[in-house]
């Protein structure tokens, strides 16, 4: 029988307790490590039926003399490899430490897929419903002064395809770009290269709706319009295009220079479609001293184009 009273049994744990902590402290710990769900304790079995339980420990305890100086209970601490470092050792009269061996956590389940499935690329819209989209555009200022947008004129199966500036007030009215006067020119040169108007060309603009007065479009509104030229040119695949005027170079193309400095020679419209720079017909039409010059000039051009596409040159009449 212990004739130590409660308290000072009481006591007696305390001490241990504080004993135990105190060693915890000197070998660096911070606070008492929880004890993960997947760790067991790697105890022999000999030791482990050879533990008291915790009522068989009360009783052998009351049985007991008590000892003044009682050792620290057994610490508990995990196994961790550390390059260079060994675990720290127990202090001197303490009872050997109970080893927990930590299993490595599993893996999660996003780092099991090697890579990201890749992205579906979008199929490309019809032109029936580029158009549609186009007919309800807001997206800039122009929608609010235009009759109608104009989308694009010809086949779009043809190989050859010229690209002009933006509608005027007759295109505006009849929703078809290069009807007024300077698309019946542009007809007159089409057919000069031996070619149907209707059959083997597309015919489109930068700006699909007219800027009030026939003004110059405004950068803004060539960036806001032009994605719809690049999605149509996409879908149309043309082999050739001819780009009329400054506008039209300087939006296809990325450049500043004037057209007087860049016709004549092939560009590349996104890397890969030839582009050949020519005078506008609205300009083509203006009474100057160049006049002659400059459709001698887009002639030339022109024959450059059908040598490009491997078409005849047409005989003289």
């Amino acid at each position: 029988m212990s004739n130590l009273e409660p308290r000072e049994e009481l006591a007696s744990i305390a001490a241990s307790l504080r004993a135990y902590l105190e060693w915890q402290l000197d070998c660096g710990s911070s606070g008492i490590p929880r004890r993960p769900r997947a760790a067991t304790a790697a105890v022999p079995p000999a030791q482990a039926a050879a533990t008291p339980s915790a009522a068989s420990a009360a009783t052998s305890a009351k049985d007991e003399p008590s000892d003044p100086s009682p050792a620290a209970p057994s610490p508990i601490v995990r196994e961790r490899s550390t390059p260079g470092g060994a675990p720290a050792a127990p202090p001197p009269g303490s009872l050997p430490p109970i080893t927990l061996t930590e299993s490595a956590p599993a893996p999660s389940k996003r780092s099991e897929s090697a890579t990201p499935a890749p992205r579906t690329i979008a199929e490309p819209r019809p032109l029936p419903v580029l158009v549609s989209d186009v007919a309800s555009c807001t997206k800039c200022g122009l929608h609010a002064t235009r009759t109608n947008t104009v989308f694009s004129r010809g086949n779009p199966e043809a190989k050859l395809c010229f690209v002009g500036e933006a509608p005027g007030a007759d295109e505006d009215a009849q929703g078809v770009p290069f009807v007024g006067r300077a698309g019946q020119l542009l007809d007159k040169m089409i057919q000069a290269m031996g070619l149907d108007p209707a059959k083997d060309v597309y015919v489109c603009n930068i700006i699909k709706c007219r800027p009030p007065e026939n003004r110059r479009p405004e950068p803004d509104e060539i960036a806001t319009c032009i994605p719809y030229l690049h999605e149509q040119l996409a879908l149309v695949e043309p082999k050739v295009i001819v780009a009329l005027g400054n506008t039209s170079v300087g939006a296809l193309l990325g450049t500043k220079l004037g057209i007087t400095k860049v016709r004549g020679s092939w560009k590349l419209y996104r890397g890969k479609i030839p582009v050949m720079p020519t005078y506008h017909p609205s300009y083509l039409l203006r009474s100057s001293p160049q006049q002659s010059e400059a459709k001698r000039q887009a002639w030339e051009d022109l024959q450059a184009v059908m040598k490009e596409l491997g078409l005849a040159k047409p005989a003289r009449s």
